[in-house]
């Protein structure tokens, strides 16, 4: 593929969507008062308002809600069963109820949203959303501030994640994992590394490629490809010349798919053979037999962080912070590091890593140098306008 379709011409159909929901937003904002309020409310927007009190603490069994490959796991008897998990129940006599629920931020979210706005039980006491949307659960009031006296191990998140806009002095959530979105490919299949989104697009590829449902990743890859900071602010016309590459190539039938979390059944089957990916999926499942090369791309992965909430429904509160607190122990958090693959937030944990595999200690994708860290970018927060109207662009874009 050429370079000149990073030029390519915009897309009318696409670009009027913009402008019909700017349009639309505008009426809204015109016609004023509690109308105005209620109808944004019932799309979905940043206008909910969560309902009720916190309940009271019940204690019992901790159901966590978390995205696939992101526990450390081994087989016993022919069962899945989580390590980690199995020392904090031997050790605390709390049980926890472990739950693959994640696939896409937008998906989980849909699902228990009217549940929080009603203030009932969502099924879930810990939820583990993306930061983006992690600050829409907290600034809609779905998130339970924590208290720091049952997580005493809350010093030992990395300097860089203590303090963050969306939850200044990390009152309502920690970090999980953090991690890299970047190229990923099966190695028996593709006889290279795939460093630009020219080789990914190319013809031998087509139609066996998987991009993400995560806007951020997908598209803040595509915007760095074409010369974008996606940490600074950018124009509407930077985001849509994105969005126009995206459809040109799903209608062109290089992209099989767009997906969650599940792109891996796609590769695990063979019916992709390249993707926009996420770091520790790749190295994560070559720990169950596969073969995956990551790389992240020349011209700029994108970096970004899942965190730990207690959903305002939960109550179970007490219990979910000392979970929490369990893997802020850096020796646990090594144990998961040397699983998952993914950016580990824990002070300390580096050290532990050395005992259990010293290779693994050296990794930039789990120990991140500065080096590495200069080739990703996080994308820049938006307006609750731009989310709203970029998040339709790229619905649309995907046919969702």
């Amino acid at each position: 593929m050429s370079n000149d379709f990073r030029e390519m011409p915009k897309d009318p159909k696409t670009r009027s969507l913009i402008n019909a929901q700017i349009s639309r937003r505008g009426l809204l904002a015109a016609a004023g008062g509690v109308g105005a309020v209620a109808l944004l409310a019932s799309c979905g927007s940043d206008s909910e308002i969560a309902a009720g009190s916190f309940p009271e603490d019940e204690g019992g069994t901790v159901r966590w809600a978390n995205w696939t490959a992101y526990m450390d796991q081994k087989r016993v008897d022919g069962e899945r069963t989580y390590p980690s998990l199995n020392k904090f129940i031997e050790q605390t006599g709390i049980d926890v109820d472990y739950l693959v629920k994640y696939n896409d931020n937008d998906e989980f979210y849909a699902q228990v949203q009217e549940k929080l706005k009603a203030g009932d039980d969502i099924g879930y006491d810990i939820v583990t959303p993306t930061d983006w949307m992690a600050a829409r659960w907290i600034r809609l009031g779905y998130a339970r501030e924590l208290d720091s006296a049952n997580i005493p191990n809350k010093g030992n998140i990395l300097d860089t994640l203590s303090d963050i806009s969306f939850d200044p002095g990390r009152n309502y959530s920690m970090t999980w994992q953090s991690g890299f979105a970047g190229f990923g490919w099966n190695k028996d299949l593709v006889d290279e590394d795939i460093l630009s989104l020219d080789q990914l697009f190319s013809e031998k590829y087509k139609g066996r490629v998987m991009v993400l449902s995560e806007m951020r990743d997908t598209i803040g890859i595509i915007l760095q490809y074409q010369g974008v900071d996606i940490s600074k602010q950018f124009s509407e016309d930077q985001f849509m010349n994105a969005i126009d590459f995206l459809k040109q190539k799903i209608s062109d039938g290089y992209i099989r798919q767009v997906k969650g979390n599940d792109y891996l059944e796609d590769m695990a089957n063979g019916d992709a053979l390249a993707v926009i990916g996420w770091s520790g999926d790749m190295f994560s499942e070559n720990l169950g037999g596969q073969n995956y090369g990551f790389a992240i791309p020349e011209s700029g992965g994108t970096l970004w962080s899942d965190n730990m909430l207690i959903a305002s429904t939960s109550s179970n509160k007490s219990n979910s912070e000392k979970l929490i607190n369990h893997y802020y122990d850096p020796a646990i958090a090594a144990e998961v590091a040397a699983w998952v693959n993914y950016i580990c937030p824990v002070k300390g944990a580096q050290e532990e890593m050395e005992k259990i595999d010293p290779t693994l200690a050296e990794s930039p994708f789990i120990f991140p140098d500065a080096e590495t860290l200069s080739k990703v970018q996080v994308f820049r927060g938006l307006s609750a306008e731009e989310e709203f109207n970029y998040s339709d662009a790229f619905q649309e874009a995907i046919g969702a």
